[in-house]
């Protein structure tokens, strides 16, 4: 099973005590960053694909 690291801000957390739909957005804070990290995880290319890498050249003309 995948671990994953989940911030959870001070005001999620204060949310989550005084009863106004804090379980509610703690619960999709955390969803979302779990969902998050699973997408990075699967677009991450295979050891034998290629990927495409732009370079940025630079505003400076050499001569």
């Amino acid at each position: 099973m995948a671990q994953y690291q989940i911030a959870i801000s001070e005001e999620l957390v204060e949310q989550l005590f005084c009863g106004d739909g804090g379980v509610a957005r703690l619960l999709e804070s955390v969803l979302n960053q779990v969902l998050q990290a699973q997408v990075t995880e699967q677009l991450r290319p295979a050891p034998f694909e290629r990927t495409r890498v732009y370079v940025t050249i630079p505003d400076m003309m050499i001569r």
